[in-house]
């Protein structure tokens, strides 16, 4: 997809379905598969294979490259799929190159794992992920990739990036970069779904939803009642059904990955175990868990 359409069509709700393994860790390619096609019902404006909530740091390159075909082949042309990208230079460069090869329609960059590196070398990086996959580039903004506005204005100077995932939660600074820039890059919301009234009250209108792996209705919900404007609404429905999610996400690193797992299981779909060193959602937490689907079932955001 040429970088400039694949923008045109990320307006809504871009999914993020979770990698499944099984109990020795291998990939449980079929019930990915089960997974894609339980999202595919909901109309979502674009999926992301092997992204953060895919656990793309814990694949290997051919893990990655199954991943993504399956999610193309499940996808079939209905919205735009897009890669995970990251690691370093040479490694970075393989995956992109291969999103590409696969079919992918874009590629969502990752910080390379170096934290803190200098802007030329960044610069750099992601020149590099650009140049090798010919695809449009989504910039994630995440963790010590937390870029100032002159800093951002360089990366956008790189052919073919043409989208900003803030993964910061930090609004200000959110606006100064879209201030400084403009219409040069497209905006994609990307902290979490408790984050979409801040993101659409400053005129986004896309965002990257982990919920969207578990339900999708919900997800999809937020974003209508973003872009109708409806703040009163929408803040409600974050307090009842969002909040606490993420509160207990928040308990231990990982949870924000191995909480969605158990919530596929208990839905009968696929999640299974995550991989070192992302650590398992303790007992307890999973009666939380349950209670959360429960209302999410009472409010109509799953089937019965």
């Amino acid at each position: 997809m040429n970088p400039q359409e694949l923008c045109t069509k990320l307006e809504g709700v871009i999914g993020f379905p979770v990698t499944p393994f099984k109990d020795d860790h291998s990939l449980d390619l079929d019930g990915y598969r089960k997974n894609i096609r339980y999202m595919l019902a909901q109309p979502m404006c674009a999926l992301v294979a092997a992204g953060g909530t895919g656990e793309l740091y814990s694949l290997t390159p051919e893990e990655v490259r199954q991943v993504v075909e399956a999610t193309i082949e499940e996808a079939a042309g209905r919205m735009p799929v897009i890669a995970g990208v990251g690691f370093a230079g040479g490694l970075a460069k393989r995956l992109a190159a291969q999103a590409a090869d696969c079919g992918a329609d874009g590629v969502l960059a990752f910080p390379p794992y170096y934290p803190n590196a200098e802007m030329d070398g960044l610069v750099n990086y992601y020149s590099s992920i650009a140049e090798a996959s010919g695809l449009g580039v989504l910039i994630y903004s995440r963790d010590w990739a937390n870029y100032t506005p002159a800093q951002a204005e360089r990366l956008a100077e790189i052919p073919n990036v043409v989208a900003w995932k803030d993964g910061t939660a930090d609004i200000r600074r959110y606006q100064m970069i879209r201030e400084r820039l403009g219409d040069r890059l497209h905006w994609i919301g990307g902290a979490g779904d408790d984050m979409v009234p801040g993101y659409y009250t400053i005129g986004i209108r896309a965002y990257t939803s982990s919920i969207s792996a578990v339900a999708p209705k919900l997800s999809l919900k937020l974003h209508e009642l973003g872009a109708a404007g409806e703040s009163a609404a929408l803040n409600q429905l974050v307090n009842d059904h969002v909040v606490p999610l993420y509160a207990l996400r928040t308990k231990r690193k990982g949870y924000e990955v191995s909480a969605m797992k158990v919530m596929l299981d208990i839905l009968g779909l696929r999640g299974g175990i995550v991989r070192p060193p992302l650590v398992e959602v303790a007992e307890a937490e999973r009666a939380e868990l349950q209670t959360i689907l429960d209302g999410w079932r009472s409010a109509g955001f799953l089937d019965d």
